[in-house]
């Protein structure tokens, strides 16, 4: 991928240098407070508004129980490190001039997130973020977040080398805030606790792959020859199946969660074919047919 030299975006927040340290709780004093003024229905209450705030994403209980709180420390990154760090704010751009486009074309803004560079433990409006859990979104806070190490793992782990396979990393998690923005993400997230719940974040993670196959179409001009097939490689090799097959010696699909690898490379390619926001819609059809 041809990136070096290209626009850089402002939305990346480098907070490696800043560590997560356990704190006081604030959970306690309220819950004192409740229980003298209201009692045990009080409590009760709480409990209900507790739970659902958690699942829409507005409460966060690892900072609530004081384990999120952030000290700075002293932290000298290696070339290697700023070259990532570069790297990933030029397809942060990338990002921000398709979905702006596509965005104006369908006569909507578009909202840029911003990409939060954290190392190891990082705290965010939906919990507390670990490298282990790789990239993620949060849509409480409109924030990606990504520990660069990740990338590591992707080589060597995955065996998915190749900075269009790092891109496509960043292009799916920039797909979920497509996603947040038009609304999608909190009306999967109100299925919580259905038995159904495991197919409809499937469909929301296939479609985050076709989000990124959408960006890829826009930024063609910049590719050299293997970098579609790195990143379908990568999607291969995070699908559910495979990472089961990897981890626990077995594939259960009922239990999957983002799809297999046939499904997030048949997503990413049919985004990379039509480059088009609304032909995207992995809600439409029967999930056998995903």
């Amino acid at each position: 991928m041809r990136w070096k030299g290209r626009r850089s975006s402002t939305n990346v927040n480098d907070a490696r240098g800043r560590r997560v340290r356990a704190g006081s709780s604030a959970l306690i004093p309220i819950i004192n407070i409740v229980s003298r003024t209201l009692g045990v229905k009080g409590l009760v209450i709480l409990g209900v508004l507790g739970v659902i705030g958690w699942q829409v994403g507005i409460i966060d209980p690892v900072a609530l129980l004081g384990g999120s709180q952030v000290q700075q420390v002293e932290y000298e990154p290696t070339q290697e490190e700023q070259q990532l760090l570069q790297f990933v704010s030029v397809v942060l751009a990338d990002t921000e001039d398709t979905w702006s486009r596509e965005f104006e074309r369908i006569e909507r803004r578009y909202e840029e997130p911003e990409l939060v560079i954290f190392r190891d433990r990082y705290p965010t409006a939906c919990g507390t973020g670990d490298a282990r859990m790789g990239p993620f979104y949060c849509p409480a806070d409109r924030k990606i977040y990504i520990d660069l190490s990740f990338y590591n793992e992707l080589e060597r782990q995955f065996d998915a080398p190749g900075d269009f396979a790092q891109a496509y990393v960043i292009a799916h998690e920039v797909g979920h805030h497509v996603q947040n923005l038009l609304g999608i993400s909190a009306e999967v997230a109100a299925m919580r606790g259905r038995p159904d719940y495991n197919e409809y974040s499937v469909r929301l993670e296939l479609q985050a792959d076709y989000l990124a196959g959408v960006w890829a179409n826009h930024n063609q001009r910049y590719l050299d020859r293997g970098d579609i097939e790195e990143a379908v490689r990568a999607a291969n090799q995070i699908g559910d199946d495979a990472i089961q097959a990897r981890t626990q010696g077995r594939v259960v699909p009922h239990a999957f969660t983002h799809g297999s690898s046939e499904q997030r490379m048949r997503w990413f390619r049919r985004g990379l074919m039509t480059g088009r926001l609304e032909e995207g819609d992995a809600f439409a059809m029967a999930y056998e047919d995903l």
